[in-house]
C-alpha cells in the first residue's frame, strides 16, 4: 500500500511584514563626549590616575621581589606558605594594577569613535599597507601616548618592573644543596624501630604474612610534639614505608641482602612526583603509583618497569633488634621523594 501526500500551497497572506523589506544601514548613534573629552582638569585627573595605577604596579613588582628575599623557605611549612602568599599578592596586584590603568587609559582618554573595516584579501596590496601603517600612527597620535609623558614614563617602568621578580624566582630552578639535604634526611637512623602507622605498635617479622604489606612509620615519629603541624607533616611525608614480605625466592641476591626473611621496607613516596604508592599486586610483586602509573618491581630493588618514573624506590635495610622487633640498619642510602637537581638518573 502506498501513502501520498500534498503539500498545500502558500498562502501570500500569512508573510511576515518584513517580506520584501531592503534593511538598509542603521549606522551608529552618535555619542555624548565624555567629561574628559570637553574638561581639561577631567583629562588630567584621569592621567594622573592612570599613572599613579601604573606606578602602584611597579611598586608591587619590586614588593614581590623584596618578599622573595625577606621570606626564604628554611623547609618549613610555615615559611613555605607565608611566601607563596606574599608572592602571590604582589604578583597578582602587580599585573592587576596594570591592566585596570590600561583599562581606564583606554576608556577616558583614547578615542572613543566607531571605526568600519571592510573584508579584504588575505595577502594586501602595497597601498594597503601603506594604509595600515599610516591608522597605526594616526592611532599612536590621538591615544596620546607620545604626547602624554607621565602615563607613558609610567606605563614603561611598570612593564620593565613586572617581569624582574622571575629573575629571582628562577633561582629556586638551580641546585640548592639546602633542598637537597632536607629531602635526603629523615627519621631513620640505625636501631630505629618500624612500627605501624595507624596502632604505632613495633613490628616482628612474624607478623607479616606472605603477600602482606603494611604501611609504617620510624617509631622516632611520635615523639614530635602534636603542636608542631609542619614538622610532623614534613616527616610523614618523607619518613613513610611500605613493608612487604615476599617469597625469598623471587628475590634477587642484592635485595634480599637489604630485608629479613623476604621482609622488604621501601619508601612510600613515589619517585616521579611523590604521590604515595598504594597499589600491590601480589602476584607479580609490583606497586602502582595511582597518580601515574609508575610501576615498581619490589622483588627486583624497586626496579622501575612502567610510567614515568625515572628511578627505583628507595630501600631501607632491615635488621631484628634483641627483643625481636624490625629495626632499621640506617637512613636510606639516597633522597627519598620525587627527582631533583643533584640526582642523576638511574
Amino acid at each position: 500500500m502506498s501513502h501520498s501526500s500534498e503539500i498545500a500551497p502558500h498562502d501570500p497572506g500569512t508573510a511576515p511584514a518584513t517580506r520584501g523589506v531592503v534593511l538598509t544601514d542603521p549606522g551608529f548613534k552618535p555619542r555624548p563626549p565624555r567629561l574628559t573629552d570637553t574638561d581639561p582638569k577631567a583629562a588630567k585627573r584621569a592621567e594622573r590616575i592612570i599613572a599613579g595605577a601604573f606606578g602602584l604596579s611597579t611598586l608591587t613588582a619590586f614588593g614581590a621581589i623584596v618578599a622573595y628575599l625577606a621570606l626564604p623557605l628554611d623547609g618549613s611549612l610555615q615559611r613555605l606558605q607565608a611566601s607563596n602568599l606574599a608572592l602571590g599578592l604582589m604578583l597578582g596586584l602587580s599585573t592587576l594594577l596594570l591592566g585596570l590603568g590600561a583599562i581606564y587609559w583606554a576608556k577616558k582618554l583614547m578615542p572613543d569613535t566607531p571605526m568600519v573595516q571592510e573584508r579584504h584579501p588575505l595577502s594586501p596590496t602595497p597601498e594597503a599597507r601603506q594604509a595600515a601603517l599610516a591608522e597605526f600612527d594616526a592611532g599612536v597620535e590621538e591615544s596620546g601616548f607620545g604626547r602624554r609623558t607621565l602615563i607613558r614614563n609610567s606605563l614603561l617602568g611598570a612593564l620593565v618592573a613586572l617581569p624582574l621578580p622571575a629573575v629571582f624566582l628562577l633561582g629556586d630552578l638551580g641546585p640548592t644543596q639546602g633542598v637537597a639535604q632536607v629531602k635526603a634526611e629523615t627519621l631513620w637512623e640505625r636501631g630505629t624501630r618500624v612500627v605501624n602507622d595507624v596502632t604505632f605498635e613495633p613490628i616482628r617479622p612474624q607478623d607479616l604474612e606472605l603477600g602482606q604489606i603494611v604501611n609504617g612509620m620510624p617509631a622516632s615519629y611520635k615523639d614530635i610534639p602534636e603542636e608542631d603541624h609542619a614538622e610532623r607533616l614534613a616527616q610523614r611525608g618523607k619518613s613513610s614505608v611500605i613493608l612487604v614480605r615476599i617469597d625469598p625466592a623471587d628475590l634477587d641476591d642484592a635485595t634480599a641482602a637489604m630485608g629479613i626473611d623476604g621482609i622488604l621496607c621501601y619508601s612510600k613516596i613515589c619517585t616521579h612526583v611523590g604521590c604515595p604508592l598504594s597499589l600491590w599486586e601480589r602476584t607479580t610483586n609490583n606497586m602502582l603509583c595511582p597518580c601515574h602509573q609508575s610501576t615498581f618491581n619490589l622483588a627486583q630493588g624497586g626496579r622501575v618497569i612502567f610510567g614515568p618514573a625515572r628511578r627505583p624506590l628507595p630501600l631501607l635495610a632491615l635488621e631484628v633488634d634483641a627483643e625481636g622487633y624490625l629495626v632499621a640498619q640506617g637512613d636510606f642510602v639516597e633522597p627519598v621523594g620525587p627527582s631533583f637537581w643533584e640526582r642523576e638518573r638511574v
